[in-house]
């Protein structure tokens, strides 16, 4: 991956501000005396956003924080070539609220919403249909001192930018496959007894850019909340703790999901072996890209998951004329419990052609069919289905998909 190197001092009520080398998502410099922050991060719907600032000043008096009191100033830019794309952004961050973390350390408190610009983590690089981790420089200017707790004025000598920090992605860690696939896992909080272990399977601006050497294993946690999903505390509680594990293709599964099969396969028996997790609770879910390979899992190994639930995924051909990515035999033959979502306002993926004419050939399966696809008051475009899903919200019969997909089990318990 690239680098990127930028240098700015800004000064105000005789303040500095430096930042230096960037690197994905972190900016570094030292200096003697520096006060060093940290990007605070959430990954919202429509991908993660820096919402805070959090200033290692140490205890200050609260009440001498307002919000005008610091400036927020952002600047990303594009680990690798956009070919002529712009995908940044440089930009004041508008500070909401100044308060005090329970360490007694400055949070500034930034503007952020789906949907509203300057705060991603994340650019979409059109030409490769990718998500890319922008390389991220935050300037903080002080305009005004602060009071210690002891009551004296103080003005800092310059700020130093560190990591970004969101919790549910830090969370999961870091892991590479015998055969070099990445992919993070998230274990649960009690491992007493076998625990389920749920694959999710990112959407197709998730995986690698191999040409452009980027391979992070890490915007398939950014990107979206398909698979924060499953570690938040109302699913590990409807679970009774769950592993997750994320694998991150090295391209798009739909590019050869038979190669890519055998190779998410050994993954998951790796998880297997190394944790006590349950072999007989395996459950695949998916969207997009990863709602065709959720399926392609099933179709090729059939005895290996206890449920699947394919999201927005393609079965149908990719070209006009051209063969389905998943014949309907393959699909007549699934014997794994599957419930299918999507949105029928969906342009991406035609759910007609795809999600429910895999219902109707799928044997015993459900169907959760959306209007279209709206949370806490904001609309997302049609093909974002995986956000019901991130929510536990599909139902059909009185029960929901996450405590459907909880009781299933297959009666083997050895990794097929």
């Amino acid at each position: 991956m690239g680098q990127a190197f930028s240098r700015r001092t800004a000064l105000a009520a005789g303040a500095a501000v430096t930042a230096g080398l960037a690197v994905p998502g972190v900016a570094r410099a030292g200096q003697s005396g520096s006060v060093r922050f940290t990007l605070d991060a959430e990954t919202l719907d429509g991908g993660e956003q820096v919402t805070a600032v959090t200033l290692r000043t140490g205890p200050v008096d609260p009440a001498s924080l307002t919000p005008g009191m610091f400036s927020v100033h952002a600047k990303a830019t594009s680990p690798i070539g956009t070919g002529g794309q712009d995908i940044g952004y440089d930009l004041d961050r508008p500070v909401t609220a100044a308060r005090l973390d329970h360490r007694g350390d400055v949070v500034l408190e930034l503007s952020h919403a789906e949907g509203q610009p300057g705060g991603s983590t994340l650019g979409y690089l059109e030409g490769r249909g990718r998500n890319v981790r922008l390389d991220l420089v935050y300037t903080i200017t002080q305009n005004a001192p602060v009071r210690l707790r002891h009551g004296r004025p103080v003005t800092f000598p310059s700020f130093t930018q560190g990591g970004l920090r969101n919790p549910e992605a830090d969370a999961f860690t870091y892991h590479t496959s015998r055969s070099g696939m990445k992919y993070r896992l998230y274990s649960p909080a009690s491992h007493h007894g076998e625990r389920p272990l749920i694959v999710w399977l990112h959407g197709g601006g998730e995986g690698a850019s191999l040409p452009d050497g980027y391979y992070d294993n890490e915007t398939t946690l950014r990107a979206n909340r398909g698979a924060l999903g499953f570690a938040t505390r109302e699913a590990q509680s409807i679970f009774g703790g769950a592993y997750v594990v994320v694998p991150q293709s090295t391209s798009a599964w739909m590019d050869d999901g038979p190669r890519f099969a055998p190779l998410i396969h050994e993954i998951i028996r790796e998880v297997l072996r190394t944790r006590p997790a349950d072999a007989g609770r395996v459950l695949v879910a998916g969207c997009s890209n990863g709602g065709y390979m959720s399926l392609k899992m099933t179709t090729v190994y059939p005895e290996t998951f206890a449920a699947s639930v394919p999201i927005c995924g393609v079965v149908a051909a990719r070209e006009p004329g051209g063969p389905p990515l998943l014949p309907d035999a393959e699909l007549a033959a699934i014997s794994t419990p599957t419930w299918l979502v999507t949105s029928r306002d969906d342009d991406t993926v035609d759910p007609e052609a795809n999600t429910v004419h895999a219902h109707e050939l799928i044997p015993r399966s459900r169907l959760t069919l959306y209007d279209e696809v709206v949370w806490n008051g904001h609309r997302f475009p049609g093909h974002w289905s995986w956000i019901y899903v991130a929510r536990n919200d599909p139902s059909s019969g009185g029960t929901h998909v996450w405590p459907w997909m909880a009781r299933r089990g297959r009666a083997s318990r050895e990794p097929k």
